[in-house]
């Protein structure tokens, strides 16, 4: 099956509209016309609600452009326990490793919120690729900027505490939303900083305690960012 059979497309987004929204990309700023209407033609968009699941064999066949929305990547350990690499904003892309050759058969992604994703065929990527070397250097910059994200990762989990780990996400999560962090239960955020519900609870209610936050219903409010930036140092 295609992916263009595979995929429902939007009947209602024009191709103007289409070309619009895939020009914003940084992967495709700056293209000429004739590129961008040839990238339009092999290019489907679809609204993906929360919760979607994204299998790796499925990821090892096509590119997938964030336009709105929040999508985690993470893996599972031979526990079944789920280890978050990374979240994704509008405008980044994932599925992007096969395209080197590297097979990501133990990656899975998920839709945090309702999302409106562009997706485009492995084949038709390595086409594009091959016809406009300007798109594979710019997916090269993407990646470098993925790996450096993943290398900081990695550190703090090494070298940081749970609370400094904490700490350092929600203000990570600040600069994305602003002072109300929505949308995150304790789970999720345990899942990203690598450990247990319980001790996220634990150490959510002394940042409370101190006054750096106050809580909600999946929302955390930052009342000291100065605070936590220095809980994060720790």
């Amino acid at each position: 099956m295609t992916v263009r059979n595979a995929w429902h497309v939007l009947s209602q987004e024009s191709l103007e509209k289409k070309m619009l929204y895939l020009s914003e990309f940084d992967l495709f700023q700056g293209l000429p016309q004739s590129d961008m209407e040839e990238i339009t033609r092999v290019t489907t968009m679809t609204n993906v609600p929360k919760g979607r699941t994204f299998w790796p064999t499925e990821m090892k066949e096509v590119l997938f452009i964030l336009k709105k929305g929040h999508v985690q990547i993470y893996r599972l350990t031979p526990q079944g326990k789920k280890l978050v690499i990374t979240t994704l904003g509008p405008g980044s892309i994932f599925g992007e490793m096969v395209l080197t050759g590297q097979r990501m058969l133990d990656a899975f992604a998920e839709t945090v919120d309702d999302c409106l994703i562009c997706v485009i065929s492995r084949a038709d990527m390595e086409r594009i690729i091959m016809s406009k070397p300007l798109v594979g250097l710019r997916l090269l910059e993407i990646m470098g900027r993925r790996l450096y994200e993943a290398e900081r990762r990695l550190e703090e989990l090494a070298f940081k505490t749970i609370p400094a780990r904490l700490a350092t996400l929600l203000l990570h999560l600040r600069e994305q939303q602003g002072d109300t962090i929505k949308g995150y239960t304790h789970q999720d955020l345990a899942e990203i900083v690598g450990t247990y519900r319980e001790t996220i609870t634990q150490v959510l209610n002394d940042m409370k305690a101190k006054g750096l936050i106050e809580t909600g219903r999946k929302s955390i409010h930052i009342l000291d960012s100065e605070g936590l930036a220095a809980l994060a140092e720790g």
